[in-house]
């Protein structure tokens, strides 16, 4: 939770600077001026990391929408940033026409240890606005557009049918200091709880740590990681036998 928070936080502003003329972009303030209309911002998902983009890209002035398909995350945003976020069921032809009409689209959707969906295809980047920008802060999981592939923070964009695309991995890592006190502070009892008990007593008295089991002694016990890797999977409370 903590490094989606960071990373939410993070994709706006360095979704604004790609917009900036100089780097690729469409030569848009995301705040816009008086007279003149903001940036049109898109957020696929509206999880920890869309909900804090939309948290910054509206308090700069950008005129967003985030987009889902679970009612419930919807309501919440929805009732977290009043008129100032616009919310839209997730369907095929909704993050297609707004994804169309964006300066800047965020993706931040996820499903937990697995590959993200591809919900922007590439057709649909070819038809976006000549200078627009995709942040694709899913691209940990693999992306969530079809164009995305992995960058460096020293190489962070690319361009392809003239949209820049910001799919750097790790996106926390440029903040380190920010990420390493708010990693720590979520962490910090688990690692006691490892050091103080033991691996195995820590695992089977904490169900949420054993959650975040992924491998133990070869066997995969994460489902999700399982069936990305096409592997077997064993229950944690199987594998470690408590």
């Amino acid at each position: 939770m903590p490094m989606s928070e960071v990373a939410g936080r993070m994709a706006p502003q360095v979704g604004a600077h790609c917009l900036e003329k100089e780097n690729g972009g469409r030569g848009i303030l995301l705040a816009g001026v008086p007279g003149v209309r903001p940036a049109y911002v898109v957020v696929l998902g509206g999880g920890t990391a869309g909900t804090h983009a939309a948290h910054i890209a509206s308090g700069l002035g950008a005129d967003v929408a985030v987009i889902d398909r679970n009612p419930d995350a919807l309501r919440r945003v929805a009732a977290q940033f009043g008129d100032r976020v616009r919310t839209l069921f997730s369907t095929r032809d909704v993050v297609e026409t707004r994804c169309r009409r964006a300066d800047l689209v965020i993706g931040t959707v996820l499903v937990p240890g697995a590959a993200a969906p591809k919900l922007i295809t590439a057709e649909t980047v070819k038809a976006m606005k000549p200078g627009a920008v995709i942040v694709d802060v899913a691209i940990d999981q693999g992306g969530c557009a079809e164009t995305s592939r992995p960058t460096t923070h020293s190489k962070p964009t690319f361009v392809v049918d003239d949209v820049v695309h910001y799919c750097v991995t790790n996106m926390p890592g440029a903040v380190a200091r920010t990420s390493t006190f708010a990693l720590s502070n979520m962490t910090f009892s688990f690692v006691l709880a490892l050091a103080d008990k033991g691996v195995r007593l820590a695992l089977a008295d904490d169900v949420h740590l054993r959650h975040g089991l992924n491998v133990h002694e070869g066997q995969v016990t994460y489902r999700a990681v399982a069936n990305a890797l096409k592997l077997p999977y064993v229950a944690p409370e199987q594998a470690l036998r408590i």
